[in-house]
């Protein structure tokens, strides 16, 4: 029987999410308390917005039934993204520290997806609340708004898996406990002990608390905002870049190897092909950024390797983890380097991280089914299956990935071609539109690491907003929509 939208449950669950909300707001307002800054006010406004919407959401929801559909899932995700990201832009905006609400939007939801591309040319002139609500902000949306609902939540019951798979469409669906609520909560638990590792490994190697805090938050998010406008090269600390780059590195590992290490299950983790493609791909590129680096007509010493290979790891795995943050402008370095950077960018990595891009588990089954197709020339008659973690992947699903795949290629390319009309110069447009369409931060042109993504135009702005959203719910929660069918009964 087809059934009408369930506009009661989507008001239940944004209003429950709003309230989510309004809690983490107090995380800001705390920190205007303990350095006596004058932004109180504005947070107590936009706790009471959120609170008030969010009430009048479960109110209206009293009643709703408990039917749950992808159609519901897509409305929820996508609509709860774009209210979360218009109540983060409030303090921003209201306490005139951003004083446009398109900028204030635009740094909102860069934060709210982990995109990390930023408006600020004076990052360091924000009261310590904002700076600390912008991380925030990248770690509310790391591991993902929804995650966090059902680990709070409970009232979903059994209808939570198709929310928490409706934030983003993965090749291969994989629940680590029997109850969806219980493997969020353990997502979240491993979420916040990275958090507090990072938060200790980075104090001890040299930053203030405040500062180490924010970089654990947007660090373990994936996400790139920093306190610094010259971001990690502001502290020129070696020990500070390798624990940043561990973090990074391990926030980019599908989270469900966590729970085999937890499980002691070395099995599954050893035929976890997805993991080995990362490192390798991993590894590869950091060894062809090394080569870049290195001026052999000079005498090589110990210093300048160091310094070489650090670079490199930190670059690549900014890139491929999504990240953003970064040591050092590479726009200065060899052209060919950039195109490896906007490889990793696209690529991303792992499903079930905290990672933006294709993910590195569509990759490798789309290349195996490229192999496939290329033997079939050959061998005709040969049945040449494709496998992925000791599994045969089935048609249906190698075709879902492979039309992702193309259209997310191709929302890059009519994408740049939209900015390059809006007056953006080619570097910027396509780094932008992958940088957006990733949620990675980094550009290139004017729109680099010493620059900001400030002086684009307006209607630029807005329409890398809607990349980003794209981006990070991997295209189909949004582009359903916009589908006249998808609301139809």
């Amino acid at each position: 029987m087809n059934r009408g939208l369930n506009i009661r449950l989507i008001l239940k669950i944004v209003g429950g999410l709003l309230l989510v909300e309004a809690v983490f707001l107090l995380f800001p307002l705390i920190v205007t308390l303990i350095y006596g800054e004058a932004e109180s006010r504005f947070y107590l406004r936009t706790i009471g917005i959120a609170a008030g919407l969010g009430l009048v959401g479960l109110l209206s929801g009293i009643k709703a039934e408990m039917f749950f559909g992808k159609r519901e899932g897509a409305v929820i995700v996508t609509f709860t993204w774009l209210i979360y990201t218009l109540i983060g832009a409030l303090p921003y905006w209201l306490s005139g520290n951003i004083p446009a609400f398109t900028d204030a939007f635009f740094e909102s939801l860069s934060g709210f997806t982990t995109t990390g591309t930023t408006i600020l040319n004076n990052i360091e002139a924000l009261p310590y609340n904002m700076l600390f609500w912008r991380s925030m902000t990248h770690w509310i949306g790391g591991l993902g708004i929804m995650v966090m609902f059902l680990t709070l939540i409970p009232f979903l019951g059994g209808t939570g898996y198709e929310l928490f798979s409706s934030e983003g469409t993965t090749p291969i669906k994989e629940k680590i406990t029997p109850k969806i609520r219980e493997t969020a909560q353990f997502l979240l638990l491993v979420y916040i002990l990275l958090t507090a590792l990072c938060t200790i490994a980075l104090t001890l190697a040299g930053m203030n608390l405040f500062d180490a805090v924010n970089h654990a938050l947007s660090t373990v998010s994936t996400g790139g905002f920093s306190t610094k406008q010259l971001s990690i090269a502001y502290w020129n600390s070696p020990a500070i870049e390798y624990v940043i780059i561990f973090f990074m590195f391990f926030s980019g590992i599908n989270f469900t190897i966590f729970y085999y290490i937890y499980k002691s299950n070395w099995d599954r983790i050893k035929k976890n092909e997805e993991l080995k493609y990362y490192i390798l791909i991993f590894l590869v590129s950091v060894l062809i950024i090394i080569y870049s680096h290195i001026d052999f007509s000079k005498p090589l010493t110990f210093a300048s390797i160091e310094k070489s290979v650090r670079g490199s790891l930190f670059i690549v795995t900014s890139c491929i983890t999504t990240t953003g943050l970064c040591t050092e402008d590479y726009i200065l370095w060899n052209s060919y380097t950039w195109i490896v950077l906007l490889v990793l960018m696209v690529t991303g990595a792992s499903t079930y991280s905290t990672s933006g891009g294709i993910k590195v588990a569509r990759v490798v089954v789309l290349a195996k089914f490229c192999y496939s197709e290329y033997k079939k020339l050959i061998h005709p008659n040969a049945v040449i299956p494709v496998r992925f973690n000791g599994y045969i992947v089935k048609d249906d699903l190698l075709l879902r990935v492979l039309v992702f795949s193309i259209i997310y290629l191709l929302i890059i390319v009519t994408g740049t071609f939209i900015l390059s009309l809006t007056g953006l110069g080619f570097e910027e447009a396509i780094s932008g539109m992958i940088t957006c369409m990733s949620d990675v931060g980094l550009g290139l042109g004017k729109l680099g690491p010493s620059s900001s993504f400030a002086e684009i135009p307006v209607i630029s702005k807005w329409f890398l907003a809607f990349v980003m959203l794209l981006g990070r719910l991997e295209i189909y929660s949004v582009l359903l929509l916009f589908t006249p069918v998808f609301w139809k009964k």
